[in-house]
């Protein structure tokens, strides 16, 4: 098979794997951001305990591979197969991959995601709050309607990247768990196609196609509600450099 032949086989080999990639990520960015909130709020907290939680958990998470992880949380769920999954009949959810891989994707990005938001809230006017309470907001009105619009405009750009990155990082899913049901992701499959003819331009150029579009189409969306959040500040105009030497001073 020749090298464009075996790219427009791979193009429709590789399509549904796509789709365990895709689902990682869906499966698990909505869960860590909401997860990624509450952590940040605790670490932005003035109660000693609930600050030194998030502080830890942050920085175990941003601190150690992700690939380790998914080997940590996979070998804790396995040693605690015969006292709890087998007996409560949930040993065949709880160890596949397609809960797995979310798990631990999720407690990941909530810490990295955690540390976005927690930046940005730094970062919120204080006269702006001051401003809040002398006009009688409610702590719950002051988040709703100063604390959050902030941190979620600053927070936006670093997010995007943080949404690109993790859905690069289900590429880690099935090296680190095993396969069940032939269920195969994009690098997996790649690689099995690759052991059939190691013609490993094609196979893998093909796998990082399929990321550069997904990727493309997170950052087209991410940037779409980046512009929504944004609508109310005027667009900056670009200022055309002008190349003028002095020849005398």
């Amino acid at each position: 098979m020749g090298f464009l032949e075996a790219i427009v086989s791979d193009i429709g080999s590789l399509a549904v794997p796509a789709l365990f990639n895709v689902y990682f990520a869906v499966a698990s960015i909505p869960v860590g951001f909401v997860l990624a909130v509450l952590l940040a709020l605790a670490r932005h907290s003035r109660r000693p305990v609930l600050s030194r939680f998030a502080a830890v958990y942050i920085y175990a998470f941003r601190g150690s591979p992700l690939f380790i992880q998914l080997f940590m949380v996979y070998s804790l769920m396995l040693s605690l197969n015969l006292s709890l999954w087998r007996p409560w009949g949930v040993d065949g959810f709880v160890l596949h991959p397609l809960f797995l891989g979310p798990l631990v994707l999720t407690l990941n990005t909530t810490a990295y995601t955690a540390e976005i938001i927690f930046g940005a809230l730094r970062t919120v006017p204080q006269g702006e709050l001051d401003a809040a309470r002398a006009y009688g907001m409610s702590p719950w009105r002051q988040f709703r309607s100063v604390i959050w619009p902030n941190t979620i405009r600053v927070a936006w750009p670093a997010y995007t990247n943080e949404v690109v990155f993790l859905f690069q990082a289900t590429a880690l899913v099935y090296f680190a768990l095993p396969v069940v049901d032939q269920q195969r992701d994009l690098m997996s499959k790649a690689t099995d196609l690759f052991y059939r003819d190691f013609n490993v331009f094609a196979h893998y150029a093909v796998a990082a196609g399929y990321f550069l579009v997904i990727s493309w189409l997170i950052f087209v969306g991410c940037g779409a509600v980046n512009r929504r959040l944004n609508a109310h500040v005027a667009p900056q105009r670009r200022v055309a450099l002008r190349y003028a030497p002095k020849y005398l001073r």
